[in-house]
C-alpha cells in the first residue's frame, strides 16, 4: 500500500512539472499579447498591394466598406492609386498612412486627397531634412492636430530647387491643411479600428527617432523611422513595415513587439539592409509580398533577402513580376491572387547600380525606365 502511495506521489510530481513546463512555454511563445482583438464579422477583408513601380501603396478595405491607404506611391503613379480607389468604390479613407516622407511613398498623396475625402492622416512625426540640411521640428508625438503646423514644412534655400523629399512632404502637408483631416503621429500601441473586426495597430516608430550616426552600418534614417503597422482580422494577420531597416527590426524585437504574422509585406522593397534572418524567424510568415519596380537602381530585391525567405519556406509574390497583389480573408483562412502570372523567377534578385544606403549617396526615390539599348557597333571605314 505504501509502495502504491509512493508511486502515485511520483506521478503527481511528474505531472506537476509537465504542467509547469507547458505553462511556461505557453506564456513565453503562445500567450496573446496586448489587448484583445475585436471579433471578426465574417465579411470579406480586402488588401490590395498596388503596382506603383518602385514604391508602396497598399489599399485596405474592411468588410463594412471602411478603407485605409498605406502610402500612395510616387507622383508618376498617382493615376494607378486613383484608379484603384474608383475600382474598389472607395470614396472616403478613414486613414491615410504616410509611413515616412520619401517621394516613392507619399509622392502620390496629394492626388489621393483631391480624389477622395480623407478623415485621418497617420505619419511618423519626423519631417525630412530640408535644403538647409536641417530637419523641421516635429509636432507632439501622440497628439492630434487639425492640420500640419507651418513650422513643420521645411523651406528651401533662396534660389535653390526643392529637394524631391521636401517637395513631396510639403505637398502632403498642404493637402492635409486643405482637407481639414486630423493628423496623428504614430506611437507604439495605438489602435485604429476599421469596423467589422478589422484592426490596425502601430508598432513603430519606437522612440527616440533614429539619427544619421546610427545608420552608418547601412540604410538611412527616414526609412528606419518608418511607421510599422500590424493588421489583424480574426485569425488573419499581416505585417506592414514600410521601409523599415534592420535597425528598426532589431528595436522591435528588443521591445518584444508582436510581429508574428501570417503575411509579411517585405520592408524597403527587398533591400539587403532589411528583413534579417532573425526578424524573419520571429515573424514566421507563410507568404511575403514585395512591392517594387522592375527597373530600379538599388538592387531590389536583394538576393540575400530572397534566399532567407526561400530557406524559411515562405511563398513569395512580387508586384514587378505579377502586378497588383490582392489578399482576401473572412477572418479565418486567406487567399492571395496576383494580377498576372509571374514573368520571371520570383526568387531571382537584382544587382544594384546604386547602393541603397545613406553612406554611399543614397537616392531616396525614383522609378527608372528600361536601361538604354547598347549602341550599335560600327565597322571602321563605314
Amino acid at each position: 500500500m505504501a509502495q502504491n502511495r509512493r508511486g502515485c506521489g511520483c506521478l503527481l510530481v511528474v505531472l506537476s512539472l509537465a504542467a509547469l513546463v507547458a505553462g511556461a512555454v505557453y506564456f513565453k511563445f503562445y500567450r496573446p499579447r496586448g489587448p484583445q482583438l475585436p471579433p471578426a464579422s465574417g465579411g470579406e477583408l480586402q488588401v490590395h498591394v498596388l503596382d506603383v513601380g518602385q514604391g508602396d501603396a497598399i489599399l485596405i478595405v474592411a468588410p463594412g466598406g471602411k478603407a485605409a491607404l498605406v502610402d500612395a506611391g510616387d507622383e508618376s503613379h498617382a493615376g494607378v492609386v486613383r484608379d484603384a480607389l474608383a475600382r474598389y468604390q472607395v470614396q472616403q479613407l478613414e486613414y491615410f498612412v504616410a509611413t515616412h516622407p520619401h517621394p516613392d511613398h507619399i509622392g502620390g498623396a496629394a492626388a489621393v486627397f483631391s480624389s477622395v475625402k480623407v478623415l485621418n492622416v497617420l505619419d511618423n512625426g519626423v519631417p525630412p531634412e530640408s535644403n538647409t540640411g536641417t530637419s523641421a521640428p516635429a509636432q507632439n508625438a501622440n497628439g492630434k492636430t487639425k492640420s500640419a503646423s507651418a513650422k513643420a514644412q521645411p523651406k528651401p534655400r533662396a534660389g535653390s530647387a526643392q529637394l524631391p523629399t521636401v517637395k513631396a512632404y510639403t505637398a502632403l502637408q498642404d493637402a492635409i491643411k486643405q482637407s481639414d483631416a486630423q493628423l496623428v503621429h504614430a506611437a507604439p500601441g495605438q489602435r485604429y479600428e476599421l469596423g467589422g473586426g478589422v484592426l490596425l495597430t502601430a508598432l513603430a516608430p519606437v522612440p527616440p527617432p533614429f539619427t544619421k550616426e546610427q545608420m552608418r552600418g547601412g540604410g538611412n534614417e527616414p526609412n528606419a523611422n518608418s511607421v510599422v503597422l500590424r493588421l489583424d482580422y480574426g485569425d488573419f494577420s499581416l505585417l506592414l513595415p514600410g521601409d523599415a531597416e534592420a535597425q528598426t527590426e532589431q528595436r522591435l524585437l528588443n521591445a518584444s513587439a508582436n510581429v508574428t504574422a501570417q503575411l509579411l509585406k517585405v520592408a524597403h522593397h527587398g533591400s539587403k539592409y532589411a528583413t534579417t534572418a532573425e526578424f524573419v524567424g520571429r515573424v514566421k510568415p507563410e507568404a511575403a509580398i514585395i512591392s517594387l519596380g522592375e527597373y530600379n537602381r538599388y538592387g531590389h530585391p536583394a538576393q540575400t533577402v530572397l534566399d532567407r525567405l526561400k530557406a524559411a519556406g515562405v511563398r513569395l509574390y512580387r508586384t514587378d513580376l505579377q502586378g497588383e497583389i490582392t489578399i482576401t480573408s473572412k477572418g479565418e483562412s486567406y487567399e492571395i491572387k496576383p494580377e498576372r502570372e509571374a514573368k520571371g523567377d520570383l526568387f531571382a534578385g537584382r544587382e544594384g547600380q546604386k547602393d541603397d544606403s545613406a553612406r554611399s549617396g543614397f537616392i531616396a526615390y525614383g522609378d527608372f525606365g528600361p536601361p538604354p539599348k547598347p549602341a550599335k557597333k560600327t565597322v571602321a571605314g563605314k
